[in-house]
């Protein structure tokens, strides 16, 4: 495989930075991960928007235009022949010498990264996956935006740990005041009197692009959209419950911390939004 780096496409085993890039040394960066499908690249506008914005709220300026990196993305794609893809989009602050001082650092790295992706088992998005809630909280927005999509990911990863640990592959992650923030990788979504429920910006979530698309396309089938606060009691109640993400796309929880969700199978609205999702994208609908 090839890697953009820097400028040009290098062979993988030649796409290496610098032990004393600051991306590495302490997580100054952002990054994007977005899906091809048949060759096009999926909500490309909108990821590159995001990585800019996250770009800009950690005062780094990315090195090229936005129109450049859709073009790069795409010119990775071609050179290794990938229809459907998972594409990683890196910016760091760049080589420098040690300490946190960013001006230490003269140029940005970027790289863009395209492999092959394996999502979930099918059996998930036919019959549900089962979650916990982690101990482990989203950070404080007060702290560090969660909506920067940055490099430094310990805290949903101390919470992925959790979720293996409990047997499953993904935890539901809190924020500060206990409400319900979204998972270690994706955004969570509840179904209860016919609405569909999501934590709003507020409650500490990164706003997932994926998470925008799925909130129009149930705009569009008339479905009542809220963003509230959502409690674990309200999780726990919920009449169904689904994630979205980049990789995961919409897939169904079946039960939280071991307590059924509605009957325990994917319900009406959730099959409804996975069927959209797939047209949309182009895939012939999963057997939900």
């Amino acid at each position: 495989m090839k890697v953009w780096l820097n400028g040009k496409l290098v062979e993988e085993e030649n796409a290496t930075v610098s032990v004393y890039d600051h991306g590495l040394l302490y997580g100054d960066g952002v990054f994007e991960g977005i899906r091809a499908y048949n060759g096009k690249v999926f909500l490309v506008r909108e990821h590159v928007r995001r990585l800019f914005e996250s770009a800009h709220a950690i005062r780094m300026k990315v090195p090229y235009t936005q129109a450049q990196v859709a073009e790069y993305i795409a010119d990775t794609l071609r050179a290794n022949k990938l229809k459907d893809a998972y594409i990683r989009v890196v910016c760091t602050r760049g080589y420098g010498f040690m300490g946190l001082d960013p001006d230490r650092c003269t140029h940005p790295t970027f790289f863009i990264i395209t492999t092959s992706i394996t999502l979930y088992p099918d059996e998930w998005y036919d019959h549900g996956m089962p979650i916990v809630t982690a101990s482990t909280i989203r950070n404080h927005p007060d702290a560090m935006s969660p909506r920067i999509k940055s490099l430094n990911y310990l805290n949903n990863i101390l919470a992925k740990i959790e979720a293996k640990d409990a047997g499953v592959i993904e935890a539901v992650m809190l924020n500060h005041v206990g409400n319900v923030a979204e998972c270690t990788g994706d955004n969570i979504f509840i179904v209860a009197g016919g609405e569909l429920i999501t934590p709003p910006i507020a409650s500490g979530i990164l706003v997932g692009c994926t998470r925008n698309f799925v909130m129009g396309l149930a705009r569009k089938a008339r479905i009542p959209v809220r963003e509230i606060d959502i409690t674990r009691h309200d999780l726990y109640t919920a009449d169904e419950c689904f994630l979205t993400g980049t990789a995961a796309e919409v897939i169904p929880v079946c039960s939280v911390d071991k307590r059924l969700i509605g009957d325990g199978k994917p319900g009406p609205i959730t099959k409804k939004l996975m069927a959209g999702f797939a047209r949309a994208i182009g895939r012939s609908v999963r057997k939900a």
